[in-house]
């Protein structure tokens, strides 16, 4: 088996990957190791990511706000095609769930695209809702639906015309320390290099065990999806996407048909995971306890892995165990949306430069709020 020498190895195509990759390989020479056929192929084909400012953990929300002037209005030479096209999000409440409204209210005051509704503007934004299921609601106008296959395409087009290079259905089965760097060993071929950067996605654990690094608790976890014909007579396409306040269960216009969700968080080890018939069940029946219409056949179900750590933040810096081997996990479901940001702040500690003056001013420094040693307390 053939060896050959790059400064950086990426383990993992997926948007964490190809973003960091594509960032990277402007400077230094990169192989990005991809095991399936093709990059995306588990978490990142299956979303339905929306971007929502005021979605996740401060550190998300803050990534997220980062990366909002990129997702908006892409650099010319990125993609020719919008990434974004508008879609407020609204959160909805039954009497029961008012504490919650509150909560989330106080927490967004200042936030001007962030609006309460009764229960009559709530059903003008969404006329399926049944009549008295919702009694107040929030709405978020700075949502937008995200275009993730053209997104992740440019990353990785980027990518390879910066010279990197990418090698699919390569497993990795082998990382060795050596001095200096890291022997990889994949499936295909042999690599050293200097720097290994794991964005394995439900995958990392596996690679960090390989590595001796340390344990950063990454749990997977399954979400559910399916698609439905829309409702007859009814015009979904300016409809916000539609949640529960706890996230029993969102529901959004896609692509002509109805998309729905029970929001689950099943944990379960990394695999090509499949959408289990109680999640659909329990899916139907929630969003039928909400919505005046009738589930009475299923388009298409599939089932993604999110990954989280005990916080719900990204883990993006180098292990304190595995010298030069550097974290890029616990995405969770909010990867897409803040993959502009967190590439180009995870790039810049790999590198070993300032972080950016943009990522600073949302609060994104070397303080290592999203390195390992949070995670070991």
């Amino acid at each position: 088996m053939t060896t050959t020498s790059f400064d950086i190895a990426v383990i993992g195509a997926g948007i964490a990957g190809a973003s960091v990759a594509a960032a990277l390989a402007e400077h230094v020479s990169v192989i990005l190791i991809e095991k399936e056929q093709h990059p995306g192929y588990h978490s990142t084909g299956r979303s339905a990511a929306m971007y929502i400012p005021s979605y996740g953990p401060p550190m998300i929300q803050a990534l997220t706000k980062a990366s909002g002037e990129f997702l908006h209005k892409p650099p010319i030479d990125f993609c020719t095609t919008p990434l974004l096209n508008p879609r407020a999000e609204m959160l909805i409440a039954r009497k029961d769930q008012l504490a919650a409204i509150d909560k989330f209210m106080q927490h967004h005051s200042a936030d001007k695209n962030v609006h309460r509704l009764d229960a009559i503007e709530v059903r003008k934004q969404c006329p399926l809702l049944k009549k008295n299921y919702a009694v107040c609601g929030i709405l978020d106008t700075s949502g937008n639906d995200i275009d993730v296959n053209t997104l992740h395409q440019a990353y990785l087009a980027r990518f390879k015309a910066s010279g990197g290079v990418l090698t699919t259905s390569s497993q990795v089965t082998e990382l060795r320390s050596q001095s200096p760097g890291w022997s990889v060993v994949t499936s295909k071929a042999k690599y050293t290099t200097d720097i290994v950067v794991n964005a394995a996605g439900a995958w990392a654990n596996e690679v960090g065990a390989m590595a001796r690094a340390e344990r950063i608790g990454l749990v997977a976890k399954r979400r559910t999806a399916l698609t439905i014909d829309t409702p007859p007579d009814i015009n979904t396409a300016s409809m916000p996407l539609v949640a529960d306040i706890d996230e029993a269960f969102y529901i959004k216009p896609d692509a002509g048909s109805l998309l729905l969700s029970p929001a689950n968080e099943d944990p379960m080890p990394p695999c090509d995971v499949q959408p289990e018939e109680l999640d659909i069940a329990v899916c139907i029946d929630e969003v039928e306890k909400a919505f005046d219409f009738k589930v009475t056949s299923i388009k298409h179900k599939w089932a993604g892995l999110r990954s989280f750590v005990s916080d719900n933040e990204p883990v993006a810096g180098y292990s304190e165990k595995a010298g030069n081997f550097f974290w890029l996990a616990g995405q969770g479901g909010y990867g897409i949306q803040s993959s502009p940001a967190l590439s180009k702040y995870a790039a810049s500690m790999i590198l070993g430069n300032e972080i950016p003056s943009d990522l600073i001013s949302h609060g994104i420094d070397h303080t290592g709020r999203l390195g390992v040693a949070r995670l070991s307390s």
